[in-house]
């Protein structure tokens, strides 16, 4: 990551539209779009969006009791950068000092196995950024390979839609996996709260929450891990030019002894 290009972040959506054969609807959750989307604008960060299939994502109902989403739905600029966003798959990750998987129902169909979000999300985390997910977000980190050759997932400690959560919103059968079960299969062990409790989990720079009302959450814990990270770009750049002063400068001396 280069300092001058700081603080922006990608938010990726998914682009399935309904539940499996069920013809059922479905998108991206609202809530955990627009309360991270607030929370790294009120920062100060640039915020783009991708989708799996660019265009215009679909999203779940909009809660209008959630002033959050409301504004959300109706910020101009937002609107502008949903109403035809890039595919993943033309992404550069370079741009990128984040990125953060947007949940909903859908991602559990086109997250999971898409190389194109495994490659940017490895990318992403590579370059010494920070990724997030949240609720069904987080099957987009499964199978993602670092260039260590090391999963992302292993060893990790997360947070993610839980079985018993699935259970309670009677969609166990409909989705094509459980998805605490596969995120444990990768390696990952997964910190369960009670359903609806916001539960946030940070390992490194992986940081990765339960249920929508988790999603505030995640983005504040990955705006601070951003701030960790210009600082301590700052400090080696610092210590940087301060050898390259001494260098100079003890050059400068054994010139003058000539």
């Amino acid at each position: 990551m280069d300092i001058t290009t700081m603080k922006k972040i990608l938010l990726v959506l998914t682009s399935q539209d309904t539940l499996g054969e069920t013809g059922e609807p479905t998108g991206y959750n609202v809530a955990e779009a627009s309360h991270p989307w607030k929370v790294f604008r009120d920062a100060g960060y640039f915020v783009d969006f991708a989708s799996i299939e660019g265009g215009q994502p679909p999203r779940d109902e909009v809660q209008e009791a959630d002033p959050v989403q409301v504004e959300f739905t109706q910020d101009e600029t937002a609107k502008a950068s949903l109403y035809n966003t890039p595919k993943v798959s033309v992404v550069d990750p370079a741009q990128y000092d984040a990125v953060y998987l947007v949940g909903g129902h859908g991602t559990m169909w086109d997250f999971t196995g898409n190389a194109a979000l495994q490659k940017l999300v490895a990318a992403v985390y590579d370059a010494g950024g920070v990724v997030g997910a949240v609720c069904h977000g987080p099957s987009g980190l499964v199978d993602v390979e670092l260039s260590n050759g090391v999963r992302l997932l292993s060893g990790r400690k997360v947070a993610a839609f839980t079985n018993a959560e699935e259970e309670a919103v009677g969609k166990q059968d409909t989705v094509p996996y459980l998805l605490q079960d596969r995120l444990e299969e990768q390696g990952a062990t997964v910190k369960a709260a009670e359903n609806w409790e916001e539960n946030v989990q940070v390992d490194e720079r992986l940081v990765t929450g339960q249920n929508p009302q988790s999603a505030a959450g995640v983005a504040k814990e990955m705006t601070k891990l951003l701030t960790e990270v210009v600082r301590e770009q700052k400090a080696e750049e610092e210590q940087a030019a301060q050898a390259l002063r001494e260098e100079h400068d003890a050059e400068k001396a054994e010139d003058e002894q000539e």
